[in-house]
């Protein structure tokens, strides 16, 4: 059963293109048709991408993995940061910081210094700096957090980029590309798919759309940790179970011995 439907990706018009004389040809067979000269989406094509996308999101997450998302245009940012702050994924929604990820290190030792920087806040010695040293902290602090924020508890390479406007964020998917990270993304008209393992074709300009796409990735993100949890809970039961039946094993154990045996094994316990 498919994730979305035609009307539901009509409605939030997901289906407009880019003007056609702005298209980039390798997105021609997700394209429908031309109308008033921008190109219409082939629809029945998006719903195929996005249960093939949403699948694979499920998948990563239910196996613990984490997915990044990218999105720094004004109409997409704060609604991603707030999508994948809901299950627990980590975004890049201000600037696309040059080595996020091919030079990653570095990335985590600001992310270091942020925390250092709250710690002197904890520990009462930001107080005993001079007020324009607090000032100068403050303010990095502050630039820190907004750049990489989102990004601070995460300790280890993304193991997927979700990318909206790839045009935009060039940057992040060559990077991923040079590390084997694979991408998912929505695709307008007018860029070149090729960089893109997962293509969601897709109106990447729209707040609707980019918000119906959104719901549907994150949903299938969400079953994803539930079913981990599950899975979870279900080891500790069954460890639990496994471990109340050890006295019980012994005690048969002890009977099969003798008497000798049997008050042994209720000593042990």
């Amino acid at each position: 059963m498919s994730r979305t439907n035609f009307q539901e990706l009509l409605d939030a018009g997901v289906h407009f293109g880019h003007l056609a004389r702005k298209w980039n040809p390798k997105m021609a067979p997700y394209i429908f048709d031309q109308k008033n000269g921008i190109h219409i989406i082939d629809l029945h094509k998006t719903i195929g991408k996005i249960d093939e996308a949403a699948e694979e999101m499920k998948q990563l997450a239910k196996s613990g993995r984490k997915i990044l998302f990218v999105a720094t245009k004004k109409q997409a940012k704060d609604l991603v940061k707030e999508k994948a702050t809901a299950v627990n994924m980590p975004s890049i929604t201000e600037r696309w910081a040059g080595g996020m990820l091919t030079n990653f290190p570095t990335i985590r030792k600001a992310v270091k210094k942020m925390s250092t920087i709250d710690k002197m806040k904890e520990d009462g010695t930001f107080e005993k700096l001079a007020k324009r040293e607090r000032l100068q902290v403050d303010r990095q602090r502050a630039k820190l957090e907004k750049n990489l924020g989102s990004i601070r508890d995460m300790s280890r390479l993304p193991s997927a980029l979700f990318v909206i406007d790839v045009q935009k964020e060039a940057n992040a998917v060559k990077e991923a590309n040079r590390l084997n990270i694979p991408v998912f993304a929505m695709v307008d008209t007018c860029c070149d798919p090729t960089p893109i393992d997962y293509v969601i074709p897709a109106n990447d300009d729209a707040t609707k759309s980019i918000e119906c796409i959104m719901n549907i990735l994150c949903a299938a993100i969400q079953e994803g940790l539930d079913e981990r949890k599950l899975e979870k809970d279900k080891e500790v039961a069954e460890e639990v179970v496994e471990e109340g039946a050890k006295p019980a094993a012994r005690k048969l154990r002890a009977r099969k011995g003798g008497k000798d045996a049997e008050d042994k094994a209720e000593e042990a316990e």
